[in-house]
């Protein structure tokens, strides 16, 4: 087998645009899946009377129906109803709902963490309940997340692999439009694996930074 290695310096900008529209998606996606858990575990742990209810449902759909579904009902579904997107607006509508209720069990297995012994200490010199969130359970929850947080958001980045289902031309895309194109079958998935790799293992490697340096505050010197 030889790789055409003229075709891989041909077509390299076009991985390197799929890749940038990769990521700025991811991101967002990350970022709006940080926002709904963070929220969600906030209601649950508050157990506000009615909402945390839709957001155990909530929790139950996303967790359970494949995001390609989900994606496929927000572009092809919504226009049903009236409501059209862009494929870059349901890509990351649907990430966000995904990895929100990834995150929002990962939050409340931080929170929970939190002994109850240091809660009862917060209350007794005066805490009020956002001062208690703000300086006691949320830095503790966050140490504690850590890890799940960075597995969440490398499944994520994973999973926008998926994206190209809505015409999204992601690095997924772009590799089956250049197969189909040239049928340069093991060049441009080379190319794929290498694009994923560039942009995971940098991720990956800080997120493993991150935990040792959040663990050596914690129990460091």
């Amino acid at each position: 087998m030889v790789i055409n290695w003229n075709f891989i310096v041909e077509k390299i900008p076009l991985y390197q645009q799929a890749a940038i529209l990769t990521l700025k998606l991811a991101f967002w996606g990350i970022l709006g899946s940080f926002i709904i858990g963070i929220i969600c575990s906030a209601i649950n742990y508050y157990k506000v009377k009615g909402l945390n209810i839709v957001v155990k449902a909530y929790i139950e759909l996303s967790r359970n129906t494949p995001l390609l579904i989900q994606l496929f009902f927000l572009y092809y579904g919504l226009t049903k109803l009236g409501l059209v997107l862009t494929e870059n607006t349901c890509g990351i509508i649907g990430l966000s709902f995904l990895g929100g209720s990834y995150m929002a069990e990962t939050f409340r297995g931080g929170i929970e963490a939190v002994s109850k012994t240091q809660l009862e200490s917060g209350m007794s010199i005066g805490l009020s309940k956002f001062q208690l969130a703000r300086y006691v359970i949320l830095p503790q929850a966050f140490s504690v997340s850590i890890p799940a947080i960075g597995a969440n958001c490398i499944f994520l980045l994973k999973e926008t692999s998926i994206l190209g289902a809505i015409a999204i031309v992601d690095l997924m895309n772009v590799t089956k439009d250049l197969i189909g194109m040239y049928y340069q079958t093991v060049e441009s998935l080379l190319m794929l694996v290498v694009s994923y790799l560039i942009i995971l293992l940098p991720l990956s490697l800080f997120l493993t930074w991150l935990e040792r340096k959040v663990r050596y505050a914690e129990f460091g010197s």
